[in-house]
């Protein structure tokens, strides 16, 4: 089955940024035992990942790249936060490399990662782990199937058979 919108996508992935040495490596991946399943046009993913996979079918393999600038961003120098060490009064303070959830006056929630700790404060960068990074996908659609009226409702798949509890 070809995907589209309103489907629910499952497949495998191998995802490859530059390395510090300049060679790629792999960060992360999706095997068929856990693979990647989602709801096709629901914005739950990178659009370009989306605009690449939208012409593939079960069975299809794939192997593209991304931009940062297309992917999670360009890294922004401005979005590094120092955060005052009396919001940490009543816990232990962070250590470099911990993810903190954090939320903002309206109530949104997101995460930073400690990128060190001062005398004042604990600097936070709110980037995403992989802005600025060219991504490299290559994987394999194993499952394409129109969505439930349920998983369209809720708007997110249910797993790769529409099976799922809340």
């Amino acid at each position: 089955m070809k995907i589209q919108p309103q489907h629910v996508v499952s497949l495998t992935y191998d995802l490859y940024v530059k390395k510090e040495d300049g060679n790629e490596g792999l960060v992360e991946s999706a095997t068929q035992e856990q693979p990647l399943t989602f709801l096709f046009g629901a914005g739950q993913m990178i659009p370009k990942f989306e605009e690449n996979l939208s012409t593939l079918s079960t069975g299809d393999t794939y192997d593209f790249r991304i931009s940062a600038q297309d992917g999670y961003g360009e890294f922004d120098e401005e979005a590094v936060a120092n955060l005052p060490k009396e919001m940490f009064q009543d816990t232990e303070l962070p250590n470099v490399g911990e993810v903190l959830p954090l939320q903002d006056n309206n109530g949104n929630r997101f995460q930073g990662q400690v990128v060190s700790v001062t005398e004042d404060s604990v600097i936070v960068d709110l980037n995403h782990p992989m802005a600025g990074q060219d991504l490299h996908f290559k994987g394999e659609i194993l499952n394409v199937r129109p969505a439930t009226s349920e998983e369209l409702s809720h708007g997110h798949a249910h797993g790769p058979d529409g099976h799922h509890q809340h």
